[in-house]
């Protein structure tokens, strides 16, 4: 099976690409503020000696791309598909973070719909690996229809050393259940 994991995406305020080297100073500015890790296991990440070993992996990993706001053309955060070790039938995302000041809006819901979209194209089931102290997310990821399915130890990394994370899986018919509600209150596609 064939699934392109760095497509270009386009919505209506932002367009996702595959992440690139020459992204590091556009991303380490959109991850400065401490604002953006607040409620996140790595509250640090917004120094730039801490925030480079995260992009160097990122990039070094595969799937991630970086998601860029249309009308000011900058960079605002990023996201990754990977293949968790705990279903490697299907596909997960995560990774992800985006600039507070895209918080609480439609910009991550549009990400996510980008997303889900393409990866549903050609998958069953979406997966998503959380950190016990990270709510946000949890609550983020279960408004987009995914429910828990286990904690489980993992190397989400490739560390060699386990991790704690919550597990939490969408199914095709839940996304669009929730997709189709979301559309009918916003009226957007």
């Amino acid at each position: 099976m064939s699934f392109d994991d760095q497509p270009g995406l386009e919505g209506e305020t932002i367009a996702l690409r595959g992440m690139l080297e020459s992204d590091r100073a556009m991303l380490t500015d959109a991850a400065k503020d401490a604002e953006t890790w607040a409620g996140h296991p790595s509250r640090d990440r917004y120094k730039t000696a801490v925030f480079a070993p995260y992009f160097d992996f990122l990039l070094r990993a595969g799937g991630a791309s970086v998601v860029t706001d249309k009308a000011s053309g900058t960079l605002i955060g990023c996201s990754r598909y990977y293949v968790g070790p705990d279903a490697p039938e299907d596909i997960a995302i995560g990774f992800t973070f985006l600039n507070h000041h895209y918080w609480g809006g439609a910009t991550n819901f549009e990400m996510k719909t980008l997303m889900l979209d393409h990866a549903f194209a050609t998958f069953d089931r979406v997966w998503f690996h959380i950190d016990s102290t990270n709510p946000r997310s949890q609550r983020a990821t279960a408004k987009l229809g995914a429910v828990r399915m286990a904690d489980a130890a993992l190397d989400l990394i490739g560390a060699g050393t386990p991790a704690p994370w919550l597990c939490f899986v969408l199914e095709r018919d839940a996304w669009m259940r929730v997709k189709v509600a979301r559309q009918g209150v916003t009226g957007k596609t």
